[in-house]
């Protein structure tokens, strides 16, 4: 099911991170606030991506159909920012570095993001939130700086979305 909802949608919204590790949880929880609060139009899904990014990445690489946009939304160390605060950053931007997940800063996702960018019509966005506190032990729950940014966010993402 999940790859039909992949293929069949010209906008694909993927929310990273994991709901385990404070701020890292932002990508999934924009995700369902935008699922709660705002009316998608046909064209554009969200899914919460959680920690498998590459997965789906990986099968719209190999895919013969891909959808028109994707807009990545997670947390990102951003020099100079204050917690969440809201950017977007260029693929050929995105640090490497993140604490110990499986987010979209580790390779191979990176390079995927970046062949996707390169190598095909499709409009890839990848918009992040300074994190207040990632720990490096399990501590669900998104702090109230992170928490607040998502309205806007999803406010961003509806605005690309309806280009």
């Amino acid at each position: 099911m999940m790859i039909g909802m992949i293929h069949s949608n010209s906008c694909l919204v993927l929310g990273c991170g994991n709901t385990l590790f404070g701020d890292d949880g932002f990508g999934p929880g924009v995700v369902a606030h935008l699922q709660q609060y705002h009316n998608l139009p046909e064209h554009a899904i969200c899914i919460d991506a959680g920690t498998a990014v590459r997965d789906i990445l990986f099968d719209i690489v190999l895919s013969e159909t891909k959808p028109r946009q994707i807009i990545v939304i997670d947390s990102s160390e951003q020099n100079g920012t204050v917690p969440g605060a809201i950017s977007e950053i260029d693929v050929d931007d995105i640090d490497v570095k993140k604490s110990g997940d499986f987010s979209l800063h580790q390779f191979p996702t990176t390079n995927m993001l970046k062949e996707l960018k390169t190598y095909t019509d499709m409009d890839v966005r990848v918009l992040v939130v300074q994190p207040e506190n990632i720990p490096d032990e399990i501590e669900p729950g998104i702090s109230e700086p992170v928490a607040a940014a998502m309205p806007e966010m999803c406010r961003r993402i509806m605005s690309i979305i309806n280009e």
